[in-house]
């Protein structure tokens, strides 16, 4: 199985060309790719397919092999992809997702692809569509107790289901203990990814996220836009913002007159290579 490896801020995955490839288990292929031990290391498996809506689809699955619906590095990923791979020459492109179609542009120099902006749709703020259960009909700035403590959320979904929770200090998190609580709490049929922000002024916010399926990633940008919005609902920060992650920095822009979030960043390249076919999960 020929894949590259890519990576957006350092949210990695193992991209795979299914114009070419095929896979018959993805699920447990992306186990086997995502071991940062035994196996390539990734956030998860990414599959570039054809799609009979759009350019291209997205076919995304977690590092413990559930299926997630939307990735917003891993999208921009794929952009950068199909165009410096030669799969299309053009610089706006559709991409379905199990999250819904998103539409790129692509920022290309040198014949290569530098930043794409992504237009992620409308931010869905209905409990019962992010979904997440016993907090009314939308949860902004709700109490939800987590492992003994009453923390406040903003759940937001961006294809996928986000809480936000504001906090003094995202470096002292301890993540690795808190965000499983989050992520299998009753309120979240789903499960849900987490982002712990930290506002630094009307521009500018800090966040750490810990994702389902994977666990802490240096970057997560539908996280990132579920946190623009939430700063905007809770009238804490611009309609634009700057979003520091672990892995750099994002530029997040909630237009409220159109009801569409956008989201701009890097995509880079790793290594190309070739996973052994006894292993990849396909026989």
């Amino acid at each position: 199985m020929k894949f590259t490896k890519m990576q957006g801020l350092g949210n990695d995955y193992v991209y795979v060309n299914c114009f070419e490839e095929t896979l018959n288990n993805p699920g447990e292929t992306a186990v086997r790719v995502s071991d940062r031990h035994f196996g390539i290391g990734a956030d998860g498996l990414i599959m570039i397919n054809p799609s009979g809506n759009a350019d291209f689809e997205m076919e995304m699955y977690n590092a413990d092999g559930s299926r997630g619906e939307m990735c917003g590095n891993g999208i921009r990923c794929v952009a950068k992809y199909v165009y410096d791979y030669g799969l299309t020459d053009k610089t706006h492109i559709s991409i379905e997702t199990l999250g819904g179609i998103k539409y790129v542009d692509l920022i290309v120099e040198d014949g290569k692809v530098r930043l794409v902006k992504v237009d992620m749709g409308s931010p869905v703020l209905e409990t019962e569509k992010i979904p997440v259960t016993g907090v009314g009909e939308r949860a902004v700035n709700a109490p939800i107790q987590v492992d003994g403590r009453e923390y406040r959320m903003t759940a937001v979904s961006m294809g996928n289901p986000h809480a936000v929770v504001f906090v003094d200090d995202v470096k002292g998190l301890e993540l690795e203990k808190t965000g499983p609580f989050f992520e299998n709490h009753e309120c979240f049929p789903k499960r849900v990814n987490t982002e712990f922000v930290r506002v630094l002024d009307r521009k500018t916010v800090e966040m750490r996220v810990w994702e389902r399926g994977s666990g802490e990633t240096l970057a997560c940008g539908t996280g990132a836009c579920a946190a623009a919005v939430a700063c905007v609902l809770n009238n804490l920060t611009e309609e634009a913002v700057t979003v520091k992650l672990l892995g750099g920095d994002l530029q997040i822009q909630w237009d409220r007159k159109k009801d569409k979030v956008y989201m701009t960043g890097p995509a880079a390249v790793v290594f190309d290579g070739v996973w052994p076919e006894p292993y990849a999960g396909d026989k």
